[in-house]
């Protein structure tokens, strides 16, 4: 791509031609978030579209341009999901064939969406990357046309006609908010706000564990991700695609990076709005938002945020329920030791309050003490503080988890159960592929070798699942354990020394 010209895009985003496919979605002020805020809050409903996600509009502009003899031959196209339903909207509309390549691990609620547009689907790999190598080769053995779900100016251009509706809705935002996985949507956006909003701030908006924009951004040139966080999968992206980057650079936008936590509770918030469920990716851009307001760095005027997509499977969603409280602040959760004597459970209850406890697990430990592990609700950081000195007022030992993985992953749902003292015990968490016999395998590599003395498998509707692991070494091989356990060629972690494993699981003889 030569030297990017932001307005060369815009006028290509003028040209676009979406509307035979794509709405024109609403911009729709949030009236009380804006309120609790002291903002002027306004979501742009792109999960309003009849594929409930602004990936219509690219396609539809991509598949429009193509050709006769282009459609005789079909497209084919890689996707987690909602590109995939994007491109067979626009192909069954245009006469064309479309084949679309998708990970094993993609949510049955988008593979069922793509069929009941007539596309032909593949299911491929674990992950976009085995999905894209294998589009790829059909397409250089058929004669396909491959469209890129990010990378092709046709594609950023038709998600790019989002920007040209906010300014026509909004004509002076102070600041818009865009999610990013593979940079096709804030290319487009941003080109459009760039050229004809200059003095609109446009902040990138990145999981914690997928910052694939603010990675490339540091390095100069599309840097890899080594590891990849698919919670919000919609923009679980290894690598940005060279163009969009080039585009991202000369556009600079300020990048805010949020957690799987954060993101959980902008999608309760969205709810709130709006009853409606969004994915993951959807509630991102809100997420930023929201993150900056409580930091103080939201200008004054209109701030904007893009609701991407609503495709969420229904069973993935009391995962992000539970997970809303802690990431809006409005839960704690709390380790405490207690002395193991009538009234001692009275006293840590009189020392929580009025405080709403939104869960409570209690495992003996031994003649002396009690641990226990509660959820307790709160209305600010100050409020948790305080809760906490309460508690150690009483002499109690209080561990505050409520920012610890394994805690909120495993421990609150099965706090109790420890190892024999007499044997050593390594506790490891896996992340598996959720696809058939993934299980199975990771079993199989075991090779029945080790005891396993403690399982905790969890499974919410996402492409991974989280498992708890506890194997005995009675000879103290360790080493020889973990050779063992990486030949699974499963993420893993050891958490031997976690101190949620070490207060709750561990037998301390």
């Amino acid at each position: 791509m030569p030297d990017v010209k932001l307005a060369n895009i815009a006028a290509r985003i003028d040209r676009a031609d979406v509307y035979e496919l794509a709405k024109r979605t609403p911009l729709e002020r949030a009236d009380g978030l804006s309120e609790a805020l002291g903002k002027d809050v306004w979501l742009k409903r792109e999960d309003l579209q009849s594929v409930f996600s602004f990936k219509i509009r690219g396609a539809a502009n991509r598949i429009s341009q193509l050709s006769e003899a282009e459609r005789a031959r079909g497209v084919v196209a890689a996707s987690a999901g909602n590109h995939a339903q994007g491109i067979a909207a626009a192909a069954e509309h245009y006469g064309t064939q479309a084949v679309i390549f998708m990970p094993i691990t993609t949510p049955e609620i988008k593979t069922k969406a793509v069929m009941a547009k007539g596309a032909q689907i593949k299911l491929v790999g674990d992950s976009y990357d085995a999905a894209c190598e294998a589009a790829l080769t059909f397409a250089t053995e058929t004669g396909a046309v491959f469209i890129h779900p990010f990378d092709e100016l046709d594609v950023i251009a038709g998600q790019g006609t989002i920007g040209k509706e906010i300014l026509e809705q909004c004509p002076a935002p102070a600041a818009v908010y865009i999610s990013v996985g593979g940079g096709g949507l804030i290319s487009g956006i941003g080109a459009y706000l760039k050229t004809h909003s200059p003095d609109t701030r446009i902040i990138a908006v990145e999981p914690e564990g997928a910052a694939t924009l603010k990675t490339s951004l540091e390095a100069g040139l599309p840097t890899p991700l080594k590891t990849i966080d698919g919670f919000a999968d919609g923009v679980a992206v290894k690598l940005i695609g060279e163009n969009t980057l080039k585009i991202a650079q000369a556009i600079n936008p300020d990048v805010i990076l949020v957690s799987n936590d954060e993101i959980c509770a902008s999608a309760r918030d969205i709810f709130e709005q709006t009853r409606t469920v969004v994915e993951p990716a959807g509630a991102l851009a809100l997420a930023g938002l929201l993150k900056h307001a409580r930091e103080g760095k939201t200008p004054d005027g209109p701030c904007i945020a893009i609701m991407t997509g609503a495709n969420v499977n229904f069973d993935r969603i009391g995962y992000m329920v539970e997970r809303a409280e802690l990431g809006a602040g409005g839960e704690i959760l709390l380790a405490a030791t207690l002395p193991e004597r009538p009234g001692a459970f009275l006293d840590f209850c009189q020392a929580l309050g009025d405080h709403a406890v939104s869960e409570f697990n209690y495992r003996y430990a031994d003649s002396k003490t009690a641990h226990v592990l509660v959820g307790v609700k709160v209305k600010s950081g100050a409020e948790a503080e305080h809760i906490v000195g309460k508690l150690r007022a009483q002499n109690m030992s209080v561990t505050d988890l409520s920012d610890n993985p394994l805690a909120k992953e495993h421990l609150r749902h099965m706090v109790g159960g420890r190892a024999s003292a007499s044997v050593d015990e390594r506790i490891y968490s896996f992340e598996f592929p959720e696809r058939p016999g993934a299980l199975r395998d990771f079993l199989i590599t075991l090779d029945g070798r080790w005891n396993i003395s403690l399982f905790h498998y969890r499974n919410h509707g996402a492409s991974t699942g989280q498992v708890l692991c506890g194997f005995q070494i009675p000879n103290t091989d360790g080493d020889v354990l973990e050779a063992s356990l990486r030949k699974t060629g499963f993420s893993m972690r050891d958490e031997t020394n976690n101190p949620a494993y070490q207060y709750f699981l561990k037998n301390d003889g």
